[in-house]
């Protein structure tokens, strides 16, 4: 161990000048505080069980156990997440982003007092916690349209245990209530952690209506500036993307503008679909498979990819055998 030393030494001398402890936000940053990602996860975990809590109760047969256990799990997301949330805040005004708005004579976030983060971030913390029974609702009309949805589910339990689409849509709605107040990083955190899990990719600021299923899942990718009605289902690979980004004065792609899909009501999009641009599929359309579509669609549309399939048959020599 004492012959490694040196080495070690070494190499961390000619890491240290990669690295920065000023307290702004830059590549080679150190600093500034940010939120602490297992913490954040564990607040998600907390939150999952009480929105999600199918198997984890051994009984419910009065409400009073019920009522503990959401206590409980809430609680624990309620303090975990005040101190992450606190953590994130000053990246309103210390973000990159931030700082280049107000390089331009843009707005951009006033700074808190360091002896007002704690309750701002308590407050926020508090005002997302009361989003959460219109949560609980959304997600019980997701698992309706999952189990309408799919020949294969035959118990509502069965949806809530093993659907990678619903765990996906249920960490989106936490993160876009948080996304909703402007809270930094941690929406980032919730739902990148769930692509991680299940690989289905949703930016908290895309807009989800109600009954909202994603079937399969696998590859499905919702950008930042997507809007997406009601009852619309996706399935495995489906990209509502953007097209191409504008470029500002430094030749960098621009922030905060609308560059994904509008998808109304009703519609359908199968496998490997992609959508890309600020385009608008109107109620009630398919979209099938393998499609790549960067033009709006009229309501009741039915968009099918060019390719023909041809099917032959083979003459098999020696009467077939078959086993």
């Amino acid at each position: 161990m004492r012959e490694d030393k040196p080495v070690i030494e070494r190499v961390v001398a000619d890491m240290l000048p990669l690295y920065s402890c000023a307290e702004t936000d830059q590549p080679n940053s150190v600093g500034p505080l940010v939120p602490h990602r297992r913490r954040v996860v564990e607040a998600l975990d907390q939150l999952l069980d009480a929105l999600l809590p199918a198997g984890l109760l051994p009984s419910c047969g009065s409400t009073d156990l019920l009522q503990v256990y959401l206590l409980e799990r809430i609680a624990r997301a309620f303090r975990l997440l005040t101190v992450e949330i606190g953590s994130g805040l000053s990246l309103r005004w210390q973000g990159a982003y931030a700082q280049h708005l107000a390089g331009k004579g843009l707005v951009s976030a006033e700074p808190i007092a360091p002896e007002r983060i704690a309750l701002v971030a308590a407050d926020l913390t508090a005002r997302f916690v009361a989003t959460l029974p219109a949560v609980r609702a959304r997600l019980i009309d997701d698992i309706q349209a999952a189990y309408d949805g799919d020949p294969a589910a035959i118990s509502f339990a069965e949806v809530m245990l093993t659907y990678p689409g619903l765990w996906a849509i249920a960490g989106y709605r936490l993160a876009h209530e948080l996304h909703l107040l402007d809270v930094p990083v941690v929406p980032r955190i919730i739902t990148e952690h769930i692509h991680s899990q299940v690989g289905i990719d949703i930016h908290p600021g895309a807009r989800i209506g109600s009954g909202f299923f994603i079937d399969h899942g696998t590859g499905v990718v919702i950008g930042e500036t997507a809007r997406v009605g009601d009852r619309v289902k996706l399935y495995q690979g489906v990209t509502l993307g953007a097209r191409s980004f504008p470029l500002d004065e430094r030749g960098f792609p621009q922030k905060g503008i609308r560059r994904h899909p509008t998808v109304e009501d009703d519609v359908v999009i199968y496998a490997n679909a992609t959508i890309l641009g600020d385009i608008t599929i109107g109620a009630g359309s398919e979209i099938g498979g393998n499609v790549f579509l960067t033009e709006g669609v009229p309501p009741g549309s039915l968009v099918l990819a060019q390719n023909e399939v041809t099917v032959r048959h083979r003459r098999v020599e020696g009467g077939g055998g078959g086993r």
